[in-house]
């Protein structure tokens, strides 16, 4: 009987807590994160005030062969900003800020 609580306490010792897991980081970006900040640049883009995610794509494919990965909003001094992870046919990984406004590219990280 003791033999079987002291594994009891030992499993339970060992047994990770839920509470402890964590969501995604943010590398210090902000973004918008929720469906409804989505609408908003779907809104945005529909009104004229943000270029669209496409022409931001052909922009960057037509400076960096590869592949987009994945796209946050978020902002950039103020302005809202596309940053795009982007693959080169080489395999490395860089990240494109762009002025969502203009569609400019304003920089680019990694690679």
């Amino acid at each position: 009987m003791k033999r079987s609580i002291a594994i009891a306490v030992l499993l339970l010792a060992l047994t990770p807590v839920a509470s402890q897991a964590q969501g995604y980081p943010d590398y210090g970006r902000p973004s918008y994160g929720v469906h409804g900040d989505q609408d908003e640049a779907r809104a945005a883009v529909r009104g004229g005030r943000q270029v669209p995610l496409s022409q931001v794509i052909a922009r960057i494919a037509a400076r960096t062969p590869g592949r987009q990965l994945n796209t946050t909003m978020g902002d950039s001094s103020g302005r809202p900003a596309y940053f795009v992870q982007w693959q080169t046919p080489d395999g490395r990984v860089m990240i494109f800020i762009v002025d969502a406004e203009s569609g400019q590219i304003l920089s680019r990280e990694g690679g």
